[in-house]
C-alpha cells in the first residue's frame, strides 16, 4: 500500500472502472460522489469541455475541503467530427452514437482534477481509437446488454463488443476506461511528497 504522508485521498466518482484503478494502485481512498450539472458552454473543445466538467465536480466540494485532503475528479468524453458524446440517455442515443463511430476513428478525452485545500489542478489525457464496420444487429445486440447506457461514446473497449471491433488505438489503454492511471499515479505521488 502506497503511504500517502498522511493524506486522505478521496476519489469523487461513482464510476465502478475507475474504483477499480484506485485499488489496482494500491492507495487507500475513499469514494465520496455529489451529483453536478453536466452541462458546458456552447463552442468549448473536446479537451476543454472534459477540464470544464472536473471543475465543476470539484466546485461541488470547495467549501468542505480540509487539510490533507486530495479530492480527485474525473471526467471522460468521446469527442468526433467536433462533437462530444457523453453517456447516451437511452437505447436510441447509443445506436445512434455507435453508428457514428463506425469506420472512422475518435479521440477519448479525460480530463483528471486534483482539488487541496488552497490548490487545484488538473490534467488530461487523449488516446485515439478506430472501429471497423459495425452492423445493426451487432449493434443492437451490444445495446440489450445495458452496457453502453453509462460509457461515454455508448461503448466499453473492455467489453467484448469493443474487444472484437476495435481495430486500432493510439494512446493509454486505461484512459480508453476512463482513467490515465500512470498520469494520476504519478501527479498523486508528487502532491503527496511534496507536502
Amino acid at each position: 500500500m502506497l503511504d500517502t504522508n498522511g493524506f486522505q485521498i478521496i476519489l469523487a466518482s461513482g464510476s465502478p472502472r475507475r474504483k477499480v484503478f484506485f485499488e489496482q494502485m494500491k492507495l487507500p481512498f475513499q469514494i465520496k460522489v455529489i451529483p453536478v450539472n453536466e452541462d458546458f458552454p456552447f463552442g468549448l473543445n473536446g479537451v476543454e469541455i472534459a477540464k470544464h466538467i472536473v471543475h465543476q465536480k470539484a466546485d461541488a466540494f470547495l467549501n468542505n475541503v480540509q487539510e490533507k485532503q486530495l479530492i480527485i475528479t474525473a471526467d471522460t468524453i468521446v469527442w468526433h467530427k467536433n462533437q462530444s458524446l457523453g453517456k447516451p440517455k437511452n437505447n436510441e442515443q447509443a445506436k445512434n452514437m455507435l453508428m457514428t463511430l463506425a469506420n472512422d476513428s475518435h479521440e477519448v478525452i479525460t480530463a483528471v482534477g486534483f482539488l487541496q485545500k488552497d490548490s487545484w489542478d488538473v490534467i488530461y489525457e487523449v488516446s485515439r481509437v478506430t472501429f471497423g464496420v459495425l452492423n445493426d444487429l451487432e449493434i443492437e445486440n451490444y445495446i440489450k446488454t445495458g452496457s453502453p447506457l453509462d460509457k461515454a461514446g455508448a461503448y466499453g473497449i473492455q467489453d467484448s463488443f469493443g474487444i472484437q471491433n476495435i481495430t486500432s488505438i493510439h494512446g493509454s489503454y486505461s484512459n480508453i476506461i476512463g482513467l490515465p492511471v500512470p498520469q494520476v499515479l504519478k501527479k498523486i505521488k508528487e502532491i503527496i511528497t511534496k507536502n
